[in-house]
């Protein structure tokens, strides 16, 4: 990204001509410099861009790094808001954000792309200061949530100043609690006596009496701009008395009446280019020509700067400026008051130097701003493209609202285009009228020799490509817009039409269609052809050059693997899609991480646990949030997986809780449901009240329709049934496990699900075991056996524990697989002997209490013990309270000291590897 709106953005403005000197608050800025946040706040006009600008500028010179940001309006798009702030903080640190940017761009969730960058921060060694200034205009909520998640994970090299006309909505109160908050106000920022009367006099060479300084000071109550613009007016004055007697009220009508004062006293020639300009928002010396109509731009916006005429550089070369705001209001209202026919063809002017200046969204904005609609149509028509390759469908939804409806009926392709950005903005309604505004304009009888449409003679067709392209472009979004709805038979037949209208070389439009059908079939429960869509979509991204987007693909491939017991092929999946895009130095593609967590759940279930945590580990190391909107969630599923298999269900919760706040759901199929994995949890701890509550609340029934989308959760509700027969022994409980057990066997083996009949069967054993009808329990665990053993499943058996284990030995006497039941023995007798360690307590210590036991005998403090173990900070200190109640301690040193001659495992001696995770 280039250019010279980017230079404008990122550039630190210079030290303006004419202010004094503030050495109180630089220095309240430097002891600021170490904590989190700097916040300047204060109304319009009180010297918080100057202020910063010279702070800087001192501190370059001790060598701190700083990153710059200027924000307006339009970067209330969360894409550009953050491809801005990585341009500032790579101009800064010479590389960060990198692999983070593609996450940040909309339809992704913004904290992945966050937990990336902080990632990336982590690594710079050197101090470096981001000021983000004008922050008041930022009201985005996907903009403000996702700062407010960077600034409670930033890392402490790393400072925010946030300079703003009002507080922004961000955690002050607890970096405040914190110590991380420093403020300075409108009361810091007013001119002091002192400083008021060396601006006026050495400054301004006004030479004012002392009791009309304090006169001044005091009307203006240390106001920077008030004062700056009564210097302004002052000057050549006689009557200075009488002047500064002559205005009062408010700040607001202070500044209007000074604002007057000067631009009165301008030649006519100055006064007409200040109106006339005062629609931009940057100024340079050719813009200003075009919008004017007159030469020498370049030299009045010179002359301006010379005159402390509130014009302020934007670059080093002086070539773009701005006005100070509130001048620039003043000079808007005087325009709309003086020449208010002229606005429209300004704006018009301006747009025409933007578009062949090459700078679309400029063009469009003044465009729309001249209501020039037909304009403004034409160059977001033309702007399409781009902006879908960039993800900024965002923007284009918004200048697409401020068009009239009328525009679209004679502009398919602004249509199809509006109705795109609608769905990837997540917003269903009224799609489909925009697709049959532009459908009635097709007429395939009229189209050229290729059987594709040509325009026809009353439509506006700006863009001729898009337009060729719109018969295969409303299908893919029907197809889209059918899948939203659920309606499977719906979306392979719109996709299906998509792929027959699109052209072999139209790489990424077929590879979304097949993506779509693919979708459609898998949540259906027609995998092999999910399957084999799927694989022709991720064949389509790479002959497109998507390389990225095809982990995606690995991932639902996988997954369907996985589902149909192909372990092996799953585990394939992911090695090659990392072999198609190796890791390069300083560059991981995004997804790539992804690929680690679903290697390490395939590892989980062969019951290599440390593969298993290693692959985590690597994928955290890569940036593990820098791959597709679920993972963040499935890192947390994987690890508690992990966890639970050594037994330690709490942490398994604590994580699966985790999981289910950080879940984003998106067009993959929702098969294995966060809470469904915690009922089962719940179930194994005994606690059944709570599991079963999962199932009445999402209103499960044994009687229940039976499909594949909701297989997972009706297994779950097998189980947690079975275990209220533990404790209840009715027999209608467990007669309604088996009949719901049969019946999703035979729905599972219809659909060639052989994962889930493995699960099936293993849950049908243990409810033969738990009706002490063995022999059906073996012969229900004979098959699950056999059909377990070619892919090296472990964790479906040993996680059953000591009644799995006498099944087994069972089984094996009648000659079933006995090596590889064997190994499966080893695994529940291995996990049983990891029980907690007692060693003469009367309540023994969890596995995960353990866990957090050695960390208290490093240096770590409580957060960098819940991030190395990947849980709440709330969770770290429940589990310390209770390991300082079972030692009757209460402190962190009396604690060490009593794990010590107690003999358990030592506090310090097997610190977990360290991590960095950034989470809320």
């Amino acid at each position: 990204m280039a250019g010279p709106l980017l230079e404008t953005k990122l550039h630190v403005p210079r030290r303006q001509r004419g202010l004094v000197a503030r050495p109180r608050l630089s220095e309240h800025l430097s002891r600021g410099a170490q904590s989190a946040l700097t916040l300047v706040s204060a109304p319009a006009g009180f010297g918080k861009t100057t202020l910063l600008a010279e702070w800087l500028a001192a501190a370059a010179a001790d060598g701190r790094s700083a990153a710059w940001l200027s924000l307006d309006h339009r970067d209330n798009d969360p894409g550009l808001f953050w491809t801005y702030l990585v341009a500032a903080l790579k101009a800064a640190a010479h590389g960060p954000g990198a692999t983070a940017l593609p996450l940040l761009q909309p339809p992704q969730p913004g904290e992945a792309g966050l937990a990336a960058l902080l990632n990336d921060l982590d690594a710079i060694s050197d101090d470096v200061v981001l000021v983000l200034d004008d922050y008041h205009v930022i009201d985005a909520p996907d903009v403000q949530d996702g700062m407010a998640f960077l600034l409670e994970h930033l890392p402490p090299q790393i400072h925010l100043v946030i300079a703003s006309r009002a507080d922004p909505a961000l955690p002050l109160g607890r970096l405040r609690g914190r110590g991380e908050l420093v403020e300075i106000r409108a009361a810091d920022l007013r001119f002091t006596p002192g400083e008021a009367a060396a601006y006026l006099n050495e400054v301004m060479g006004l030479e004012l009496t002392a009791r009309d300084v304090a006169a001044l000071e005091e009307r203006t109550e240390g106001w920077i701009a008030a004062l700056q613009l009564a210097a302004l007016s002052l000057q050549g004055r006689e009557d200075i008395a009488a002047f500064i007697a002559g205005f009062a009220g408010d700040d607001r009508y202070i500044v209007d009446y000074l604002a007057e004062e000067v631009l009165q006293r301008q030649p006519g020639h100055v006064h007409r280019f200040l109106l006339q300009t005062s629609i931009l928002d940057r100024l340079s010396g050719p813009l200003c020509d075009a919008v004017t109509g007159q030469d020498g731009g370049k030299a009045k916006l010179a002359a301006l700067e010379r005159g402390n005429l509130f014009l302020a550089p934007l670059d080093n070369r002086r070539q773009w400026y701005r006005y100070h705001q509130l001048f620039a209001d003043v000079l808007q209202a005087h325009l709309l008051d003086e020449q208010p026919g002229d606005v429209p063809d300004l704006h018009r002017r301006a747009s025409a130097w933007y578009e062949q200046n090459g700078e679309p969204s400029e063009a469009i904005r003044h465009a729309l701003a001249a209501r020039d609609f037909e304009r403004a149509a034409d160059l977001v028509e033309l702007a399409i493209p781009a902006m879908r390759r960039t993800r900024q469908e965002a923007a284009m939804r918004g200048w697409l609202q401020a068009l009239p409806d009328e525009v679209f009926r004679l502009r398919p392709v602004l249509s199809v285009g509006f109705a795109g950005a609608m769905l990837a903005g997540g917003e269903h309604e009224g799609v489909e009228i925009r697709l049959r505004d532009a459908e009635r304009w097709l007429d395939t009888t009229a189209g050229n020799r290729n059987g594709l449409p040509a325009p026809l003679a009353d439509m506006v067709v700006v863009d001729d490509e898009e337009f060729r392209r719109l018969p295969a472009e409303i299908e893919l979004y029907r197809a889209a817009l059918a899948l939203t709805r659920g309606d499977a038979p719906g979306t392979v037949r719109h996709a299906r039409r998509a792929l027959e209208l699109s052209p072999e070389e139209e790489h990424l439009g077929r590879a979304a269609a097949a993506g779509l059908m693919g979708l459609a079939f898998w949540a259906s429960g027609d995998l092999e052809a999910g399957y084999s869509a799927y694989a022709e979509c991720m064949a389509g991204l790479r002959r497109a050059g998507h390389i990225a987007d095809t982990f995606g693909c690995a991932v639902a491939l996988a997954d369907i693997r996985l589902v149909q017991g192909r372990l092996g092929e799953a585990m394939r999946t992911y090695e090659q899609a990392l072999q198609c895009a190796p890791e390069q130095s300083g560059s991981v593609l995004r997804g790539t991480a992804d690929m680690y967590v679903g290697m390490s759940e395939l590892h989980r279930e062969r019951n290599d646990l440390p593969a298993a945590t290693r692959n985590l580990l690597r994928s955290q190391e890569l940036g593990e949030h820098t791959g597709l909107p679920q993972n963040r969630y499935r890192w947390r599923v994987a690890m508690a997986r992990i966890r639970q298999a050594e037994g330690d269900l709490g942490g398994a919760l604590d994580l699966l809780n985790e999981a289910e706040r950080l879940y984003v759901g998106d067009f993959f199929p929702n098969v294995r449901p966060v809470p469904a994995l915690r009922a089962r949890v719940r179930a194994a701890q005994g606690e059944v009240g709570e599991a079963l509550g999962w199932g009445r609340e999402r209103g499960l029934s044994v009687e229940d329709d039976l499909s594949y989308l909701h297989e997972f959760e009706h297994i779950t509700l097998a189980r947690v049934l079975l275990a209220r027969y533990a404790t209840d022994r009715a027999e209608r409980s467990i007669q309604e496990v088996t009949r719901l057990l049969e019946r999703l066997l035979r729905a599972a083996e219809e659909g060639q699900r052989t994962g889930s009949v493995i699960e099936i069967r293993v849950v049908q054993a243990l409810a033969h075991q738990a009706r002490e009808d063995v022999p059906a329990a073996l012969a229900s665990l004979h098959r699950a056996v056999t059909l377990a053993e070619p892919e090296g499943y472990v964790r479906i058996f040993a996680d059953e524990g000591p009644p799995m284990a006498s099944l087994l030995r069972a089984v094996a006497k009648r000659g079933t697989a006995p090596n590889y039941v064997r190994r499966l023995l080893a695994a529940i007798n291995q996990a049983e002997g990891s029980t907690p360690a007692n060693n003469g307590l009367i309540e023994p210590l969890s596995a995960r209490e353990l866990d957090v036991l050695r960390l208290l005998g490093t240096d770590l403090d409580g957060p960098d013990i819940a991030r190395n173990l990947v849980v709440s900070l709330n969770t770290v200190r429940t589990h310390t309270r209770n390991i300082y109640a079972k030692l009757g301690v209460n402190n962190r040193r009396a604690a060490v000291r009593r794990a010590r001659e107690l003999d358990l495992p030592q506090p310090g001696g097997r610190p977990p590897r360290r991590v960095v995770l950034r989470d809320p």
